[in-house]
């Protein structure tokens, strides 16, 4: 199943079947097609029974759309995963430091590391933040870290998800289907638990509460509301916690405290869980037109009276210019060489990058700096002769907005097809917490699929689909 030097998980470079998926093809084998099939339709049910929907958004119609779920799990041995968790909690690590640097001493600045102007000039830095110290002194309370796969051994952060990564409801219900689909499976397959998540986010949230926090903290999840593309998972999280689900109106501050209404008045909240943009979440300080934040939040928060997840201005550790040089940031803050590597990248603000991504545009990824969804990016070998000379305009235009990778060979892994098995390449976002008592890295996360054959675009609003994603236990 390998084809043209891409790795497949399932049988390796060689053709040989891998040993993590061996239990699973000897049950394929075993299963009829027929019954397989009818799963996968039984799968679809239970997503749209279960609501679990996105919305498309620059589209005429941008109604709620299911997204597609393929029933071969993605499967990733122990070993394969220790060496990931080491290299994401070293990241994110890093990550966390950097954010405190630059809202204070700028030390990564000062010693020549990284220029001033990937500061000042960054959209996602927020001024408002210099100074402050977040309870606990965490940014990054949830962070989801996109990961490539070229090889046996060979992994790439693709990009770092540090302001509202979103997704793990996906993950969470991709198992709970999985689970009731092929119970069987679970017994022949040592694989380790994802369905913990809404208790460790509820306990590390509750860990990173101030310190003047008294009893059990109040945690809540702040939403845009209902028309929101991720709304669903927002809601979802929130009943899973057990905690409540509050948009702007449901909150004020009261004697120096942020608090929601409740039928019993207003109750003060110690952890707001916000997955509101930055420049929404406080119409006194960011948007003054905002309807979806807090008047005045961010007073209280720089008063040190509620933990905000993640902290304002977290953006910047995500922005994609930034990403090209979290291997310095990595060696910078821990001494240490990533052990997770970066995919190469060509910052097009640098006169002699942008040249090279001019020259040979046809064989490279170009994203926004500030992009995400799969919006706004040119696949250099997929691209039309149009899109290649309207690329080419917007770079000379706004370099600075960009940045360029290549095309890289990513693994595949099986779908299930009509004619039965078929590779489609992959990436994968697991999801991490941080929190004062320590990092923890969900054993699994979100598998995005590209169901098109040949397609390199995963991303659900792309056209992409998930899969669930098993960690085997030793």
């Amino acid at each position: 199943m390998s084809d043209g030097g891409i790795f497949d998980e399932m049988h390796g470079a060689t053709g040989q079947l891998r040993r993590p998926y061996a239990a699973f093809k000897t049950w394929f084998d075993a299963e009829a097609p027929k019954r397989l099939r009818a799963k996968q339709r039984e799968a679809e049910d239970l997503f749209r029974l279960t609501g679990i929907t996105f919305n498309v958004y620059g589209r005429a119609e941008a109604e709620e759309r299911l997204i597609p779920f393929d029933i071969v799990p993605r499967i990733i041995s122990a070993r394969e995963w220790q060496k990931l968790c080491r290299g994401i909690e070293q990241r994110v690590r890093a990550l966390n430091a950097f954010l405190h640097d630059i809202y204070h001493r700028q030390e990564i600045v000062r010693a020549g590391r990284l220029p001033v102007e990937m500061v000042a000039k960054n959209d996602a830095f927020l001024p408002q933040m210099i100074g402050v110290e977040p309870p606990g002194g965490i940014y990054t309370h949830i962070v989801g870290i996109d990961l490539v796969r070229t090889g046996d051994d060979s992994f790439y952060v693709l990009e770092d998800n540090a302001r509202t990564p979103s997704g793990v409801s996906y993950m969470l219900e991709n198992r709970e289907t999985m689970l009731q689909m092929f119970p069987e499976l679970f017994s022949l397959n040592r694989v380790a638990p994802v369905e913990t998540y809404p208790a460790d986010l509820r306990r590390s949230l509750a860990a990173s509460a101030p310190p003047d926090s008294s009893g059990t903290p109040t945690v809540a999840v702040l939403t845009p509301g209902i028309y929101n593309s991720a709304y669903f998972e927002h809601a979802f999280l929130a009943d899973k916690m057990g905690v409540e689900l509050v948009e702007g109106q449901d909150l004020r501050v009261v004697d120096g405290r942020v608090a929601m209404r409740t039928t019993l008045g207003y109750q003060p909240v110690d952890v707001l869980y916000r997955r509101v943009d930055d420049g929404f979440l406080d119409p006194l300080n960011f948007n003054p037109d905002s309807a979806l934040g807090v008047p005045g939040i961010m007073d209280v928060y720089r008063a040190g009276r509620i933990t905000i997840a993640n902290a304002p201005g977290t953006g910047i550790a995500d922005d994609k210019a930034i990403y090209s040089y979290i291997p310095e940031i990595v060696e910078f803050y821990t001494g240490e060489r990533p052990i997770l590597e970066n995919v190469p990248t060509w910052r097009c603000s640098e006169p002699d990058s942008l040249a090279y991504v001019l020259d040979n545009l046809e064989n490279l990824v170009v994203k926004e700096v500030h992009g995400s969804g799969g919006y706004g990016m040119l696949i250099g070998p997929a691209a039309s002769r149009k899109d290649l000379a309207e690329f080419r305009r917007k770079l000379r235009a706004r370099p600075t907005n960009y940045i360029a990778q290549p095309t890289l060979a990513l693994s595949t892994v099986p779908i299930f097809t009509r004619s039965g098995l078929a590779p489609r390449h992959v990436d994968l976002r697991p999801f991490v917490l941080v929190s004062p008592e320590g990092v923890k890295i969900t054993p699994g996360g979100l598998t995005r699929v590209a169901l098109k054959k040949g397609s390199l675009v995963v991303n659900s609003s792309q056209g992409g689909g998930t899969k669930d994603t098993w960690v085997l236990e030793d």
